[in-house]
């Protein structure tokens, strides 16, 4: 039996291993999940809602071991992890407190004798595939709307992940939902292919890269099911030159090396006015070099690991491809200790004299890297933006709020920030365009993902 092996990235020792499931194991479970979803449907909304607060209210309650497991497992510093755990709450929360309006019926008015309305209905069963830089604030996003609007979910984690996986679904267990309704898997690629072409599944949200999107457009070709896929990202922000300076580069700053820039909506390109650009630059650096970085059990920690040692490799072929084409690092490695080559720890980089043929510019690196550009107008700064094949955010630094307007309607992404980036609001609609992926999660209209219109039309005789 083949079984998943998780390396820490703290020490490379191996953490932990677990079977994956078989095809036998695959069946119990789908079938598990079939069977509990059509009762649970039958529920009314508010006992559905009410169990499910209860579920995150026991999550909560296991705040440390989660924080200590998300650590141990991906290596973000144990000092952010709490983070993670209110991100969790507020958008289960919010997405249980809409649920009502979202899955109302909608009546229309009389016409004659017919009485006409639209229902919305789940879809079944969900699978959630999650990654693993932010284990919990990725499932989240699908696990509450679906449970809420009636659906079974089977989580897949990532194999650096399985422990989030498996105390996710124990919390919600042992607050009261029924048996099958939530479950885990652990399973090879193949194994997951194979589950998406079967009958068992009836909507797939997935987060991850985009080769893991275009896995699952593939392997549900001919289905004809519901996918939500938020892939990868290379996002942008724009400095203008009436920026309050001090609070675009703490900003800044932070969204690009929080959680070692492994995030989807993490910065990596930014463009600043001409006239503000070196102070910017000079800023930016001055705080760069004040980051800690080293043991993320530590809690004096604020930049830990990246996730594995090809990862690391792989950012640091990126930023040497790029110097290599005329780029400059304006952060010395060895201010950084345990920087070392092999490793998967990396200093943070702050590269300069860059351009669109350079990787950095036009690939996602997911790692502590970002790359800065001086503009002279804001048409340039809206033409380099828009010059990636990603869209999942865009940040505008200014304090014109009409001009971060007029820019974010030609802006081509899925969510525009003004004077913040690498955050989720979950009454907006998170969503992103070219190879960023297609489909909605969180506010009202996540719940349009995982539900299914029903149409009634009555002629009373």
């Amino acid at each position: 039996m083949s079984e998943l092996i998780t390396i820490s990235p703290i020490d490379g020792q191996e953490l932990l291993r677990r079977p994956h499931a078989t095809d036998a194991d695959l069946d119990r479970i789908s079938h598990a999940a079939r069977h509990a979803q059509t009762d649970w449907a039958r529920q009314p909304l508010s006992a559905r809602i009410a169990l499910l607060e209860k579920a995150i209210h026991t999550v909560l309650e296991r705040s440390e071991t989660f924080a200590r497991s998300i650590t141990e497992q991906m290596g973000r510093p144990i000092s952010q992890a709490p983070g993670e755990l209110r991100g969790f709450a507020e958008r289960g929360r919010y997405m249980l407190s809409v649920a009502q309006e979202a899955l109302a019926p909608l009546a229309l008015p009389a016409k004659d004798n017919l009485q006409r309305a639209i229902d919305r209905e789940p879809v079944g069963v969900v699978l959630t595939i999650a990654p693993w830089n932010y284990p919990l604030l990725t499932a989240v996003n699908s696990i509450i709307p679906a449970l809420a609007a009636g659906n079974s979910v089977i989580l897949k984690h990532s194999d650096q992940t399985p422990l989030c996986a498996e105390q996710l679904v124990q919390a919600f267990t042992d607050a009261g939902l029924p048996a099958g309704l939530f479950q885990y898997i652990h399973a090879t690629h193949e194994a997951i292919r194979k589950l998406i072409q079967s009958p068992a599944i009836d909507y797939v949200a997935f987060t991850g890269s985009v080769r893991g999107g275009a896995a699952v457009e593939e392997a549900s070709v001919g289905r004809f099911i519901g996918r939500g896929l938020e892939l990868g990202g290379n996002d942008p922000a724009y400095v203008r030159a009436d920026a309050d300076l001090n609070q675009a580069v703490e900003t800044l700053v932070d969204g690009a090396f929080f959680n070692s820039g492994q995030s989807c909506c993490g910065i990596q390109r930014i463009y600043v006015d001409q006239s503000r650009y070196q102070a910017f630059v000079d800023q930016a650096v001055a705080l760069t070099e004040q980051y800690r970085l080293g043991d993320p059990l530590d809690p004096h920690t604020n930049l830990g690991p990246v996730v594995r040692q090809r990862a690391a490799e792989e950012i640091r072929g990126a930023i040497q491809q790029s110097i290599s084409l005329g780029a400059r690092n304006c952060i010395n490695p060895e201010h950084f200790g345990m920087a070392r080559p092999g490793s998967t720890y990396l200093a943070p980089s702050i590269l300069t004299q860059v351009n669109h043929d350079m990787p950095v510019m036009n690939e996602e690196c997911f790692g502590p890297v970002v790359s800065i550009m001086p503009v002279s107008t804001d048409q340039q700064a809206l033409d380099l933006m828009n010059d990636c094949r990603y869209g999942l955010t865009a940040a505008i630094f200014t304090q014109d709020m009409d001009a971060a307007r007029h820019l974010g309607q030609q802006l081509q992404t899925g969510t525009v920030f003004m004077n913040r980036c690498d955050y989720l609001d979950p009454a907006l609609a998170w969503t992103g365009v070219k190879n960023t992926g297609h489909g909605i999660s969180l506010s009202i209209y996540g719940y349009h993902m995982l539900t299914r219109v029903k149409s009634y039309h009555f002629r009373a005789l």
